[in-house]
């Protein structure tokens, strides 16, 4: 507040009680001897001016009482720093600051106006007048009176300036008595009020009334009980039991992520949908198609998508394959828990996927086998799928496109249309119409998102960043393996052949392989054209083609089948003769000879017992044999395994 004052000064300031002229306050000055006015303890009000034109000036207690409050309201007009100091002394401790905040604007605002006074009247202290009369005057001027004025003296007796506030706030707390209620009634009534059911209030009063009168139980008005369910059970209680678990947790505010932190192709979410059009598929069916779609994180733009009549993992296969063979092979890919991508063709090896057993000797899944960081998103849960806010454009785009009238289902059993089943459009015509469909949602300029800032749309912010970011493509290899779905066979034990999915598979490199557990890799919609066979741990041992069965009596085919296996058993000869470079006749003639042994001589000998002369050996006894006997006798036996026949 600014104590000394020059004739021009108050003249400029046009305070209340004084003239606007310098002249005017002069004369005052003159008139009323504020030159020579002194303080009680003899200090002058008025003084020289220091510095440029000279002059005089006067304190402001020597103005009118007027005037003097003019200026003590002008100095409170200043934002007032009112945090509590930490200089020692503080007498913060004696205030509760948080107990203040927690108050209604009604009582804040009597605070600061009793705050005010209070100021006012140490204003006018300060400039010289008593206490009495300081109090008087604000009094009078904000028509409060003098007692309550000194009562809010002591509230704030022994504070600190910057504590005064919350002292300063009225204590009263209004009526908090609260009727009689039996604890059983109480206990009774939310009982029945927090149930799934959701009943209303009124409802259940009726029904604690009828208790209350058969059990003899006090009960308050209907409005108090009201009040007391809302002020003393929380509401996240309340939703927990009368709406459920779901409905908790959408009280808690959904985290926002920022995906511009990603570049092009760093991150990919998937996810299927499934469409509320009526389609005439392939094979004659009516249905309802299945897409599954990959987005990019970053830009929001979808890169790839594949039909289907269900979720499957030779649709998902083939959409990632999409995005491998075009753009190259993301880092992340985020991905929803169904069946379909939690299928072990897609997502083998994976450790914390939560669908099908996982085994140690298991295939790798064509995602893992690539290096991409798997994640798993909540079920039911839009705000981890950023690809479900493209659906939903998608829905009104393209589902409700002209093409499709009379074939739309609605987007709910209780929302169909009035031409519902009308009409099933072509599959032909639904993907022709849904491609040019998201080609237009990919370019539409203006997205209102961190990345395209209102101005670009999602395909130039994947572009923009794409020619600046480090993308990892994939080798003809990596393609191969990942358009091709992994599953573990066993080879035949004799020629390794291999069944797969009603067809068999050889090549010769098999035959190293016979009756070993090995991994194949297949595209599932060009079965005919062969599979690649891996080992176990991911090791290529061939690409097998595929052994048509022939017909029965097919000379052709057996004749070529003869044809290949001669040729399979000539390559082997020749391949052996070459492994062969020593001849039988050499390799007998580098054999050892070996010398006849020299028989052993017997210690005794032992002379025949029945004279000195040889046994002559005895004649052999000569039988004769019919032919024609034997013929006859034969036959006859064959007779009596003969029976009539009639015709």
């Amino acid at each position: 507040m600014k104590d000394w004052w020059t004739a021009a000064e108050l003249a400029e300031a046009g305070l209340s009680g004084l003239p606007t002229t310098v002249r005017a306050i002069q004369l005052m000055a003159r008139r009323e001897c504020w030159a020579d006015r002194r303080r009680v303890a003899g200090d002058p009000l008025a003084r020289k001016r220091r510095g440029r034109g000279g002059g005089m000036e006067y304190h402001r207690s020597v103005l009118p009482e007027r005037a003097q409050m003019a200026i003590a309201k002008a100095a409170l007009a200043a934002p007032v720093d009112t945090a509590a100091p930490t200089a020692p002394g503080s007498t913060a401790e004696r205030v509760d600051w948080s107990w203040f905040e927690s108050l209604p604007d009604s009582r804040k605002r009597k605070a600061r106006e009793r705050l005010k006074v209070l100021e006012e009247i140490e204003a006018l202290k300060r400039g010289g007048m008593s206490k009495n009369n300081a109090v008087c005057a604000v009094a009078n001027a904000h028509k409060v009176g003098k007692s309550a004025v000194y009562d809010w003296f002591r509230l704030v007796a022994g504070l600190d300036r910057a504590d005064w506030l919350p002292a300063l706030a009225p204590k009263h707390t209004g009526r908090t008595k609260t009727a009689g209620c039996d604890p059983r009634a109480w206990e009774f009534l939310k009982a029945d009020y927090l149930r799934l059911s959701q009943p209303s209030f009124e409802t259940c009063y009726q029904r604690l009334e009828l208790a209350a009168g058969e059990h003899g139980w006090t009960i308050p008005a209907k409005r108090t009980l009201q009040r007391r369910l809302e002020n003393e059970i929380p509401r996240p209680v309340q939703v927990l039991l009368r709406e459920g678990y779901d409905a908790l947790h959408r009280l808690y505010p959904p985290q926002e992520r920022d995906r511009s932190l990603f570049h092009a192709l760093e991150a990919v979410n998937a996810d299927g949908h499934k469409w509320d059009v009526f389609v005439r598929w392939y094979d004659g069916r009516i249905v309802r198609p299945m897409m599954v779609a990959i987005q990019d994180l970053y830009s929001g733009a979808l890169l790839s998508w594949r039909f289907d009549v269900s979720e499957n993992a030779d649709t998902v296969r083939l959409a990632f394959g999409d995005v491998f063979r075009k753009y190259g092979i993301p880092d992340r890919v985020w991905l929803d828990n169904g069946r379909g991508f939690a299928s072990k063709w897609i997502t083998g090896g994976t450790p914390n996927r939560y669908r099908f057993k996982v085994k140690p000797e298991e295939p790798a899944g064509v995602l893992t086998a690539l290096g991409m960081e798997i994640h798993w998103t909540r079920p039911y849960s839009g705000q981890s799928k950023p690809i479900e806010r493209a659906f939903k454009d998608l829905c009104d785009s393209i589902a409700k496109h002209p093409a499709f009238e009379g074939a739309y289902t609605g987007n709910r059993p209780d929302a169909k249309p009035e031409n519902y089943g009308s009409k099933a459009v072509p599959v032909e015509t639904f993907i022709e119409t849904v491609e040019q469909g998201i080609r237009l949602h990919n370019t539409r300029p203006g997205r209102n998102t961190r990345v395209c800032r209102r101005k670009l749309s999602f395909e130039e912010a994947f572009r923009q960043s794409y020619s600046q970011s480090l993308i990892r493509k994939a080798t003809p290899e990596q393609l191969r393996m990942c358009m091709l779905a992994a599953e573990k066979v066993r080879a035949d034990r004799e020629s390794g052949s291999i069944r797969l999915l009603g067809n068999r598979y050889w090549s010769e490199a098999l035959v190293e392989h016979a009756g070993e557990a090995l991994t194949v890799r297949f595209d599932p919609d060009h079965l005919h054209d062969g599979i690649t066979v891996y080992r176990l741990d991911g090791q290529m041992i061939a690409e097998a083609a595929c052994l048509e069965a022939a017909g029965f009596a097919d000379t052709g085919q057996a004749r070529d089948h003869n044809r290949k296996r001669s040729a399979f058993k000539r390559a082997t000869r020749e391949a052996a003769e070459i492994e062969k470079s020593l001849s039988l006749e050499e390799y007998a003639r580098l054999l050892p000879d070996v010398d006849e042994p020299v028989a052993p001589e017997a210690p005794a000998i032992r002379l025949v017992a029945n004279g000195s002369q040889a046994a002559a050996a005895a004649p052999a006894e000569e039988q004769d044999f019919d032919f024609d006997e034997a013929f006859a006798r034969t036959m006859a036996q064959e007779r009596r395994h003969l029976r009539l026949i009639e015709e």
